[in-house]
This record gives C-alpha cells, structure tokens and sequence, in this order.
C-alpha cells in the first residue's frame, strides 16, 4: 500500500518503523503483498531512512490533501493532536481517501477537557470528580474544596505539558492563572480530585462503532528519578504490565471505550481512530484521569514494537470501519523499554543545536533500535538536536530486567552534550514493587 503518515514525532518514527518491518502478515493479506510505500509530512531525519519526506504543513489540510492525492496515497495516517483538532482528518475524509484519524469534532475529546468530562459523565464513564473554572477565584474555590495534592489541567491542548499535580496551593493557582490568560476571554481549566494508585495508559482501536484495545502501557511523566520534577510529555514507558488487575483491559472497554464510542456516535460526531485512555488505579476503582484522541508518546513506541499483526491492517480497518471483520490481534510476550533521551533544558527553555553521535552504535545492540523525536540535519548533513525530546531508545528482552540493561546500554552509546534521561524507567516494576489499590 502507499501509506502517508502526518507528522514528524517519535509517535510517528513509531509508526513508520512498525509499517516498515510489518511481521507475521497471513498469505494473501494486505501486508503479504511486499513492503509498502511509505511517505512522511514533514517528517524527520529518522523517518526519513524509512519513508520519502515532503515538507508540507501537517496542519494543513488541503495541503496535505494534495500531497495524498499526488502520491496516490491508499491510507493517510494523522499522529498529532494539532492537526486533527485542526480538522486534517475531515479534509482527508471529504478528499474520498482513508484516514486513519478522527474528525475535528470528534477530537474534541482530547481539544477540550471540560468537553470530556461532559462525554463521560453522559456515558457513566468512572473519572475523577472535577470543576470547570473561568476565574481565578473559581479556580481557588474549587482548589479548597479537593485540597491537595492539587491537580489543575489547561483545558485545551498543551502539548502534554499543561497538567500540574503539586501540594502548592500557590504553585497550583498560578497555573491556573497562567493558562487562563494564555487564552483570553475563552480561557478555562479544570480543576480535578486526586486519584491515587499506579497509572496505565490503554490504546483503544475505534472505527466509530467497534472498538479494538491494544496492549496497555504505563509511562513516567515526571523529569527526574522516583516522580519528581515538573511533567513532560512523557519520559519513557515500558509493557506489559504484569502487575495489572487480571480483567482490566476487558473492563475498560465495557465500561469506557465502548460507552464513549457509542455516546459521540449519538451525538452525530462518530469516533473513529484511537482513543487514548489514561487510567489510574485506584481505591475506588479504575477511574479515567484523560482522553486523548491519537497515540501518546512515549507509550506508542513500546506498544507497537510488541504488536505482531500487521499495523496496516488494524489502522485500515479503523478508516474503513470494518474492525468487526479483523481476526484477534496477536502480541509479543517479550517486555519492551523506552528510554526517552531529552535535550539540555527539557522541559523548559531547551537549547537546540548539538550534535547527535552514536546512534548505530546503539542500534547495533540486539534488540534494540532508536526513534527520532527531536532531530534534524544541517546544512552540511550533522545531525543535530532540535526539540525538548530528541531520542526514544528502545529495546526488548526476555524479561524486563533484560529489556531495561539493553535499553540504558543503547542510551550510554548515544553522544548528545547536555541530555538528560531518567534512569529508573520500569524499575519498580522490575523490582515487582508496584502494587494496586484495594477496593
């Protein structure tokens, strides 16, 4: 197939690299049929050793419209937030060519988080109790009435960095005002209980009727070792998750995916793509902490290098609608590790510009191989550091322990002056140290 892929992220590397190295296809399948023809907008010096880059505008839809219909694209694959909220998918779906994606309005699910908490409460999804604030003195009302730890969500996108968890009440409430005067008169955030218990991250296939779950994941969000720091946009993830409730995957999709898939198809506005489901486990239950509307980073990264159905066909029938017709997925029993490798700075003013060494020293580890995130080239071809997150190193072993010494190896090969990582990605899970709430 020619397969167009919108973005120039580590999710999208992600993407690219599992289309390319497609295994196990049954004979006569879609996959079965040779390697596929894989193109990127924009992508990035990474994906460029696996697809043809065009640079155009991911957020632009008739732009990327014209770029599918030249390459006589069969499936276009929308991985950021920005340009689906920005309605690419539509433009797309208008244009007659399957998207793997869902529409604008649809999107809303993760454009807007008082929007879904709105969706779930309709749909009886189990989610943290909230209140949508305009005002910095509603914020301050709401902020005393849950105490802390404190948790204040921007209610619009972010970028994975507009959420705070903090006993500061101070540190709390100036979030609050930060991102309330960042949007003006349509400001508005969401201030949330605290839910307690380890986090997993599910994705869920959708086709805007069926829904398909993927293995679930479990990410670290803060900056340094042991949760501390401000979040990022993610610092490394691993699965499986062996310490996870036996049934759980079954009980997100009976109880949060498949009411919130039916729920916006009732409201005219059919989901279709994945729905990301952030969960926390807690002592009251599984309850959702957030939608998101696309793969997450860095949990895709982990995901799809356990995934042995071929991806091609899973997002094609999300497109098309025929997620009923796919026989049940197949997975890797073998633990995968991602350690993110982020630039001087991250996550706040990062400096951009230094040089890259190491990376086929890494990816001639066995099991191992890097994804590119924050990366470009120069004018004279040096591979340089350009974003917050620059590298996913990944690897997979024949247990976690395994997973995570070949994963810091690949990391202590890669040259990058001033990067940080955090060290302890899966550890306590290694350790069989995570332990679920009781109800």
């Amino acid at each position: 197939m020619k397969i167009l892929v919108v973005g120039s992220g580590a999710r999208e590397h992600a993407i690219v690299h599992a289309l390319a190295t497609e295994r196990g296809a049954a004979p006569g399948s879609m996959a079965d049929d040779g390697a596929h023809e894989l193109h990127a907008a924009p992508g990035n010096p990474g994906i460029a050793r696996e697809a043809r880059l065009h640079d155009v505008d991911p957020n632009d839809g008739a732009a990327v419209v014209a770029l599918a219909r030249s390459l006589g694209a069969e499936l276009v694959v929308v991985g950021p937030e920005a340009p689906l909220v920005a309605g690419v998918a539509d433009a797309v779906a208008a244009a007659g060519i399957p998207v793997f994606g869902p529409t604008a309005a649809a999107a809303r699910l993760e454009g807007s988080k008082s929007f879904a908490k709105e969706v779930m409460a309709v749909a009886g999804v189990p989610t943290a109790m909230a209140h949508v604030c305009v005002t910095v003195e509603e914020v301050a009302a709401a902020l005393d009435a849950f105490g802390a730890p404190y948790v204040v969500k921007d209610d619009g996108l972010a970028a994975g960095k507009g959420v705070i968890v903090t006993d500061d009440r101070d540190a709390a409430l100036e979030h609050a005002r930060e991102a309330l005067a960042a949007r003006g008169a349509d400001g508005r955030v969401v201030i949330e209980e605290y839910l307690d218990g380890p986090e997993v991250s599910l994705f869920v296939i959708c086709d805007g009727t069926h829904v398909v779950p993927l293995a679930p994941a479990q990410d670290f969000k803060r900056i340094f070792d042991r949760d501390q720091g401000p979040n990022t946009g993610g610092m490394g993830a691993y699965s499986p998750l062996d310490w996870a409730p036996a049934g759980l995957v079954d009980e997100v999709v009976a109880r949060v995916a498949q009411p919130t898939v039916d729920e916006m198809a009732q409201r005219g506005t059919p989901f279709s793509g994945v729905l990301y489901v952030g969960l926390a486990l807690t002592s009251r239950g599984t309850r959702v902490v957030e939608f998101n509307a696309r793969f997450g980073d860095p949990e895709t990264q982990v995901v799809l290098a356990r995934l042995r159905t071929p991806l091609s066909a899973l997002l094609l029938a999300s497109a098309t609608g025929t997620l009923d017709e796919l026989p049940p997925l197949r997975w890797s029993p073998a633990p995968v590790v991602n350690v993110v490798v982020a630039a001087h700075g991250y996550p706040g003013a990062v400096r951009g510009g230094d040089p890259i060494t190491g990376i086929g020293d890494a990816e001639a580890l066995d099991g191992v191989h890097v994804l590119h995130a924050g990366t470009s080239l120069t004018e004279d071809g040096t591979l340089v550091a350009s974003g917050g997150r620059v590298l996913s190193v990944i690897a997979e072993g024949d247990s976690l322990d395994a997973a995570r010494e070949r994963a810091y190896a690949g990391v202590a090969l890669v040259g990058l002056d001033g990067s940080q990582h955090r060290t302890d990605i899966a550890l306590r899970a290694a350790r069989d140290e995570i332990t679920v709430p009781t109800l």
